[in-house]
């Protein structure tokens, strides 16, 4: 019997800003490693998933879902095809231009952010970060650091002084991101 987790659909009654923190939380370096201590292989059965500790809807205020749903829609809305997602964000433009660089950042801020939702300690995502050799070394090869760390560490700690404001120019989602002219 194949008891494997082949896909997750959010209930019809989760509003979009509650599906994109989902794809947000699933998508974070924290909820990576929670995955990587649960799953030994590759194959992520359905009995170990109900374990994978996701936030409920409760864990988000209306703040935080303000945060986080111009960052996935800009990493999500990408293509077209994907016009109905955006417009069920509220948001009725062309796709956002792939920029390797705003990506990065936005990851790093929702990374930020998760780290601080689940609670976890500066040392301990200090660590956490250590446990991803791959990204480290490809960091270290394009960067000469380990870039995504010292990155989302300094977010982190803004975060948690209060304050912090988006690094990018124009700020997510905002429509002069988008690819130029209408479909």
């Amino acid at each position: 019997m194949n008891d494997g987790f082949a896909i997750l659909l959010p209930d019809e009654k989760i509003k979009t800003p509650f599906a994109a923190a989902l794809v947000a939380n699933l998508c974070s370096m924290i909820f990576d490693i929670f995955a990587r201590q649960k799953v030994g292989g590759v194959h992520l059965d359905y009995h170990h998933a109900r374990q994978l500790p996701v936030l409920p809807p409760t864990a988000y205020t209306a703040e935080t879902l303000c945060y986080i749903l111009p960052r996935v829609l800009e990493l999500t809305y990408t293509a077209w095809d994907l016009k109905p997602f955006a417009e069920d964000c509220g948001y009725d433009g062309p796709p956002f231009v792939w920029d390797e660089e705003r990506r990065f950042l936005l990851r790093c801020e929702l990374d930020a952010a998760y780290f601080h939702l689940y609670g976890i300690a500066r040392d301990d995502v200090d660590y956490i970060m250590e446990t991803f050799p791959i990204v480290k070394r490809k960091d270290e090869a394009a960067h000469g650091e380990y870039r995504t760390k010292r990155v989302i560490l300094e977010m982190y700690d803004e975060m948690a002084r209060g304050e912090y404001q988006t690094r990018l120019e124009p700020p997510p989602a905002d429509p002069r991101v988008g690819h130029k002219g209408a479909r």
